[in-house]
């Protein structure tokens, strides 16, 4: 698909990783990822643990032969609350990358927007020049903490937005520009460029190609390859709906968050909370998965 559509960069996650790492085309990545655990040694726990990473940087590895751009790399969801060891898990990826002939300026390390990943990715910015991604962020104080962490880009979710409301609201379809997870990402564009904040802003996890082109003018977007053949088969002029322009005129007020109002502004919205949390729950069982077929 990616020599198909040719993108800019590509992103991965573990869930991805896992249903590839089932095919037979790419059982050798699995195998070496093996071997490389096996020649480290260590206790069972962390042989799988080295193998699993080393995976994550072969298919990253794999992937960057194909693009001119970069990649994102996961860290472990299971250490979503725990600032440390996002850091040390990262810097180990970044390593991994080195050894593979691969360099940081390839790399964006994918950590999830919790408080505590928000500050990791701070750190991994400012004191070890590590770019991060930061994933799994519905709210629209995730997306201001992490404009104040000054990390290099967010993925803000649209898709999965969209699945809560239409399971938790009486309404269920929405014309594009009232989609509710379009209209959370034009909020955040329009912040960032009112603001000045040289995050970037890749809009991801889309149900349908009308949350696309609604979202056309963001800076990046993170389509699918199933997505991404439906647009193809269209000839339509697109007119971006996203502007710096637009943004700069529009009526946001500037906001700072320290910890106690972040907790405070992203528990106020429910379907951020339970959408948070469910991500990093789905990302950790097939982290759980993957070692098991590592076992």
């Amino acid at each position: 698909a990616i020599d198909e559509y040719k993108p800019l960069d590509a992103t991965t996650n573990p869930s991805l990783i896992l249903a590839a790492a089932q095919m037979p085309a790419y059982q050798k990545l699995v195998d070496d990822a093996v071997a490389y655990g096996k020649k480290l040694g260590g206790s069972e726990e962390e042989q799988i643990k080295n193998a699993s990473d080393k995976l994550f940087v072969l298919f990253g590895a794999e992937i960057l032969k194909r693009i001119p751009g970069r990649v994102s790399t996961e860290v472990d969801a299971r250490l979503s609350f725990d600032k440390e060891g996002m850091i040390q898990r990262a810097r180990r990826l970044i390593d991994l990358y080195k050894e593979a002939g691969v360099g940081k300026d390839r790399i964006l390390i994918k950590l999830s927007s919790t408080w505590e990943g928000i500050q990791a990715g701070r750190v991994l910015e400012a004191e070890h020049g590590i770019h991060c991604n930061m994933t799994l962020l519905f709210s629209f104080a995730q997306a201001v903490a992490c404009a104040e962490a000054g990390v290099t880009l967010i993925s803000p979710f649209v898709g999965r937005i969209l699945d809560w409301y239409v399971a938790n609201g009486d309404k269920k379809t929405y014309e594009p520009s009232e989609d509710p997870g379009v209209k959370s990402v034009t909020k955040i564009y329009n912040y960032y460029k009112k603001f000045g904040y040289k995050t970037i802003v890749m809009g991801a996890s889309f149900r349908n190609t009308g949350q696309i082109k609604a979202l056309t003018g963001c800076d990046y977007l993170t389509i699918s390859p199933k997505l991404l053949a439906e647009l193809s088969k269209e000839h339509v002029k697109l007119t971006p709906t996203l502007s710096v322009k637009e943004a700069q005129a529009c009526d946001l007020e500037k906001i700072h968050l320290d910890e106690k109002a972040f907790r405070w502004h992203h528990n106020e919205d429910q379907m951020a909370v339970e959408k948070l949390s469910d991500g990093i729950r789905r990302f950790a069982a097939d982290a759980v998965k993957l070692e098991r077929m590592l076992k």
